[in-house]
């Protein structure tokens, strides 16, 4: 039998993890994780490959990284359905009974995030504790954050977490009779098993962890999306909006699969893509911030850009709203969105252009003072958001001194310097747009 120990093997085990932790701490001999990979092994699910690595400071938590080098084509990870924590699992467990005879018919969520609550109640009682032990113990979207660091969020933000805060409110409260429904099931009362606190997390938990798996439509459940599935060590996979991925539930193997488009690097974290989201929908969904996010971009709201008053100006607008050009207006890496200087080129039409309008939404270019003065006030819309950017990281980094809430004010800091870095980039586009002009 070959001799799998050794000084010689211990060495190279020790400069393979020195590795890795040159860059993060190994988190595979924590116990949690022990416990783990012995329940996914129970599960017939085993990866020598994947480790798991904590990355103090970066902003991304914990990872996977690769041992080997993955190139173009290769399975990341195949995660057989037996792992899988779907509405199945929900259906076919103890709740069953009380979900099918509910009225109004729950929605999937709700027997979703009903099923985490319960299980994390029950402790070492449930047979998922493995994957509850590995779970974040709290999350930091929007609908978590303290109001005073919403505040802090720029408007057009600020406004989706508060209608986010609502809805989940709504959420909890719609299904409180739901909740009581279930008190046979418990010797505590349920009031204090399912809190708001508890179904926050749930909540979080399933929204950002899970992956899409389309799941039959059940008679039990309303007709809500039933497309979440929460892949207990796959989740480990962190976004990056730069990697490709090819991930899709293999009817064949019963596998939950993810496979490289592009290559990674020996000993390199392995990335996944969430999808092409600015930071906004990514803070808001997933409760983080991608640095030198190419789909990143600031948000401009309407006031912030209309020109001095003209006898013509309501007659401009009205055209703006006909034609659905009244949002969306970004400044990006590569400078003011075409919808936004559109709009600021329509805005600025002189009397006698008034009539060119068609084409100016068409994208035809009207004239060179036209151009000129739209270029302008883009840059003096920049200008205002770098100072208005800037004023808000002052007043962070001072709340920062005096708050004790640190983790939640460095991702609103994060969120506002890359914003920076993007207006910086759109004004000094824009300055060489204007040189056509001088």
């Amino acid at each position: 039998m070959k001799n799998r120990g050794g000084r010689t093997s211990r060495i190279r085990r020790r400069k393979l993890f020195t590795s890795f932790e040159s860059r993060g701490v190994n988190e595979s001999y924590k116990p949690e994780f022990i416990e783990l990979k012995k329940w996914l092994k129970d599960r017939k699910f085993e990866d020598t490959n994947l480790i798991p690595i904590r990355f103090p400071g970066m902003g991304t938590g914990r990872g996977l990284v690769s041992k080997t080098s993955l190139q173009e084509g290769h399975m990341i990870i195949s995660l057989p359905e037996s792992c899988l924590l779907t509405t199945d699992t929900v259906i076919r467990s103890y709740l069953r009974p009380y979900i099918a005879k509910w009225q109004p018919l729950p929605s999937p969520l709700l027997a979703l995030c009903t099923f985490l609550v319960s299980e994390k109640h029950a402790g070492d009682r449930s047979p998922w504790k493995p994957y509850l032990e590995v779970l974040p113990k709290a999350y930091t979207c929007p609908v978590c954050l303290e109001p005073e660091v919403v505040n802090l969020l720029p408007e057009p933000l600020k406004a989706k977490a508060r209608e986010q805060r609502t809805r989940l409110w709504e959420f909890f409260s719609s299904s409180r009779d739901f909740f009581s429904s279930l008190q046979p099931l418990f010797s505590e009362a349920v009031e204090s098993i399912f809190s708001y606190s508890a179904l926050l997390w749930a909540w979080c938990t399933a929204n950002t962890r899970a992956v899409y798996l389309k799941r039959p439509w059940r008679r039990c459940f309303s007709a809500e999306p039933n497309t979440c599935a929460l892949a207990p060590f796959l989740d480990l996979l962190n976004h990056s909006p730069d990697v490709q991925v090819k991930a899709t539930f293999n009817e064949e193997t019963r596998c939950y699969e993810i496979r490289t488009v592009t290559s990674c690097g020996k000993h390199k974290e392995v990335f996944i893509c969430y999808g092409p989201h600015d930071n906004h929908r990514l803070l808001l969904e997933y409760g983080f911030v991608a640095m030198r996010n190419p789909h990143a971009c600031v948000y401009v709201l309407k006031d912030k850009y209309l020109p001095s008053a003209d006898k013509q100006m309501n007659k401009k607008i009205s055209i703006l709203e006909d034609h659905n050009f009244v949002e969306n207006f970004t400044f990006g890496w590569d400078g003011p969105s075409w919808r936004l200087l559109t709009a600021l080129k329509l805005l600025c039409l002189e009397a006698e252009e008034f009539t060119c309008w068609k084409k100016v939404l068409l994208g035809e270019i009207i004239s060179d003072t036209n151009e000129k003065t739209s270029l302008d006030i883009a840059q003096k819309i920049c200008h205002y958001f770098i100072e208005e950017t800037n004023a808000v990281l002052q007043k962070v980094s001072h709340m920062k001194d005096e708050v004790a809430l640190t983790n939640q004010l460095t991702l609103v800091e994060t969120l506002w310097t890359e914003e920076l870095k993007i207006l910086q980039a759109s004004a000094e586009t824009l300055i060489s747009l204007q040189k056509a002009f001088t």
